[in-house]
């Protein structure tokens, strides 16, 4: 197997935490030049790539300037800075509960976005961390929902970081999740639902559709109050939004959830009194590394099961 060349590194440092981007000129197109090709291929515009060229923000591999009649050539990388969106403020801290020389395990609050994806780019745990702890280099190794608090881990050092994502790629991260929702007393459980789901791109919903299961999900009554419960959730695969479809599918979705079973108007920016009320609760794995044996706890309450009326409120 033919194995992949790695991209050079970029000549640009990181802005507030943020990488630049990076484009490459691919093989088979027949642009005069490197203007023409970023125009056609990126959303700016030719007036806002112009304004880019002129003003030396577009570099080559040596961190020079490209000029607009630079000609084109395959295989060549450019960088830039993109524009920063104007985002609210997540007004919750994040929770660091292990570091070392390889791993960072920190305990992220709902609502912070796990890394720049869209309109939430310096706003998000990874360029947080990445200010707060000095680390440039910091990266996910894997994803949590926005709206979904808990343990994200994140790789200290790039060359690692492919055997840390493995380890989720491959199942062989323990994960138990927690969340509180309606008590159902008809409802049979512990149970293991399988389904298949599917997310389609630009839809914001997932859903699950006929045939073979690709979601796999254990779920365990914990206790049960006043119409309400708290669940243990147990998935075995990592589906876009697997824990919030089959909860919904129970006909018990999960307090605080703006799109199972209906997608409800936008939560406006800046309104963070109902969470979700998901947790990724604990994560267990051997360090594929330093061989160390793992198992980490947050320290967070969901707030439905603590103080109902107050999350209600």
């Amino acid at each position: 197997m033919r194995r992949r060349t790695p991209p050079p590194p970029s000549p640009l440092p990181q802005r507030d935490g943020v990488d630049p981007v990076r484009v490459r000129l691919p093989a088979g197109d027949a642009w005069a030049t490197v203007r023409d090709h970023l125009v056609a291929r990126l959303a700016a515009g030719a007036g806002v790539i112009d304004g880019m060229l002129d003003a030396g923000l577009i570099v080559d591999g040596a961190g020079r300037p490209v000029p607009r009649d630079m000609g084109y050539a395959p295989g060549m990388f450019v960088w830039f800075h993109r524009e920063l969106p104007d985002e609210e403020r997540v007004p919750f801290g994040i929770g660091i509960l292990y570091r070392d020389e390889h791993v960072v395990v920190a305990d992220k609050p709902h609502f912070l976005a796990t890394t720049p994806r869209g309109s939430h780019v310096a706003e998000t745990a990874l360029a947080r961390l990445r200010r707060e702890l000095g680390i440039p280099t910091l990266g996910a190794a894997h994803r949590l929902d926005r709206l979904t608090a808990g343990l994200v881990l994140f790789t200290v050092r790039p060359d690692e970081r492919g055997a840390y994502q493995s380890l989720f790629r491959d199942r062989r991260v323990l994960k138990e999740y927690e969340a509180v929702a309606p008590h159902d007393p008809r409802l049979e459980l512990p149970r293991t639902v399988r389904s298949r789901i599917v997310k389609e791109r630009g839809v914001l919903t997932a859903r699950e559709v006929e045939g073979e299961p690709n979601a796999v999900s254990r779920v365990e009554l914990l206790e049960h109050r006043s119409g309400l419960a708290r669940y243990r959730l147990l998935p075995s695969t990592g589906q876009t939004h697997q824990l919030r479809v089959h909860m919904s599918g129970l006909g018990v979705a999960i307090l605080g959830d703006p799109l199972y079973p209906v997608v409800n108007a936008p939560v406006p920016a800046g309104d963070f009194r109902r969470p979700l009320q998901l947790l990724a609760r604990s994560l267990e794995f051997t360090d594929p590394v330093t061989g160390r044996e793992h198992r980490f706890e947050s320290q967070r309450v969901l707030r439905a099961w603590s103080s109902y009326e107050a999350w209600a409120e």
